[in-house]
């Protein structure tokens, strides 16, 4: 029988670098014996929702760092955030444009508020990821649906694609109303040291991030900035205190507060030294024969605003699937990382980074990369098959809204008798995470077949009713 701390424990004491969240890499551990410092709100250490001492500064303190009007402590992770930054800036029945590659909190704060949701679709890039919102299409979106009363996006994106934030800004308050930037991604950026600015000193008035995604921070610990007078910080308030545990980790809080002195005393220190093992990585990549590490150069200024280099996306070429190399990395160089798929790993670096542990990456990358003797036909054919998945994330005819679709009575069908029908269920290939249908749209033949060839290729389908992966929850009206 496994016991889950015996097993962490055993992961940490191991020789597994990790190039996975939380940003920490496990090199802070020994700031606090965790135990030690769990408390409840007693006296002298204030209230997470009612804060007047101790908490209230360390969330100015943050605001300053950042650059913002106003900042709150999330102890649910960046969902919270997105939560109460959906519900805080809508009324029920209101209508909202919103990125499709949005994360599912997006699509849950869609849900509980009743919202109508346009969706604006971001460009596929050529390598297969999803590509920048473009403050064209928000313009677009809006002179169709002009009683919109919010914009939503997520910059940067999982595997750092970087929308035109400024832009997007400007033509959303042209049309008097806020934007939200998801950008859970995000928070090392506008350190300086050739990373992108924030979103929060890019105009939107909303921006969630997660620290424990590429900071040194505990996971589940995230920041909400309130920028503007376009957002009533009151109702964001309101729903913060109903969205999140009445009970916030005084452990959780510490870590942020400490995350936060760390980036203030020695920010522009640290981030200068990451800067230089990145560059390094990237150079040593670049002579790379049959595996690819992405640069900004490969993506269009169509794809991408900008991208955020902390994230390692490493091609396979036709010779090996992204699972074969993760599995290569994980046995014989002992790396994990961050997420695999069909063509490509995704690695997450942050300031905690070791010289050590991106050495061991480039030489890993080199050592598979001299051993690529010989082309696997199945993982070309595999590539192929993936090739043809794009039908997936096409416009889907709507039937209804998602919130309608999640309250009616629910059907289970084979897939023989699906299509047409109004899917009850948000469906997602993870990776990448980007839904293929929400609730409320119409099944496609293509969606059908494409959760086929991706339960073949050995693929995670999220959102399905059983393992079998052959029947689908549809709205029963």
């Amino acid at each position: 029988m496994e016991y889950l701390d015996r097993k962490l424990r055993q992961y940490t004491q191991g020789e597994v670098y990790p190039f996975h969240m939380p940003g920490h890499k496990r090199r802070l551990c020994d700031i606090f014996n965790p135990y030690e410092i769990d408390i409840t709100e007693i006296h002298g250490f204030d209230n997470l929702y009612e804060a007047r001492g101790i908490l209230m500064e360390a969330q100015e303190r943050a605001a300053r760092l950042y650059g913002s009007g106003k900042c709150y402590y999330l102890v649910n992770g960046s969902t919270g955030g997105v939560l109460a930054a959906i519900c805080g800036a809508t009324h029920k029945g209101d209508r909202i444009l919103v990125a499709r590659n949005s994360h599912r909190s997006v699509y849950h704060g869609i849900y509980l508020h009743e919202l109508s949701a346009e969706y604006l679709y971001p460009v596929m890039t050529k390598e297969g990821i999803a590509g920048q919102i473009t403050p064209e299409q928000v313009e677009e979106g809006l002179r169709e649906y002009p009683d919109s009363v919010a914009v939503l996006i997520a910059s940067p994106t999982y595997e750092g694609i970087i929308s035109d934030v400024e832009g997007i800004a400007k033509v959303a308050h042209e049309h008097g109303i806020p934007l939200i930037v998801d950008g859970a991604h995000g928070a090392h950026l506008g350190f300086g040291h050739g990373f992108e600015e924030s979103a929060i000193r890019q105009g939107a008035d909303v921006v969630v991030m997660s620290l424990h995604k590429t900071l040194p921070s505990f996971t589940q610990t995230a920041l909400l900035h309130i920028n503007s007078h376009r957002i009533q910080t009151k109702r964001v308030e309101r729903y913060l205190s109903i969205v999140q545990t009445s009970s916030p980790s005084y452990v959780l809080m510490a870590g942020m507060d400490a995350c936060m002195r760390l980036l203030d005393e020695e920010g522009d220190r640290l981030f200068g030294a990451y800067r230089s093992l990145l560059d390094e990585c990237y150079r040593r990549c670049s002579s790379l024969k049959n595996l690819r590490v992405m640069t900004k150069g490969d993506l269009t200024k169509e794809e991408a605003f900008a991208w955020d280099d902390s994230k390692i996306l490493i091609f396979t070429g036709e010779g090996m699937t992204g699972k074969e190399l993760h599995r290569l990395l994980r046995e014989r160089h002992r790396l994990e990382l961050e997420m695999e798929s069909v063509g490509y790993l995704l690695g997450i670096t942050s300031i905690m980074d070791s010289k050590e542990g991106m050495e061991r990456l480039a030489g890993a990358l080199h050592s598979v990369d001299g051993a690529y003797t010989s082309r696997s036909k199945e993982g070309v054919l595999e590539k192929k098959r993936w090739e043809g998945l794009s039908g997936m994330y096409q416009r889907k005819e709507r039937g209804m809204q998602l919130h309608r679709a999640v309250e009616l009575p629910v059907l289970e069908v084979d897939f023989s008798e699906a299509v047409g029908k109004v899917a009850a269920d948000t469906i997602s290939l993870y990776p990448p995470g980007i839904p293929m249908i929400v609730p409320g749209e119409r099944i496609t033949e293509e969606l059908l077949e494409g959760i086929k060839r991706c339960k073949s290729m050995g693929l995670g389908v999220q959102g399905l009713p059983d393992l079998s992966l052959n029947r689908i929850n549809i709205v029963y009206f």
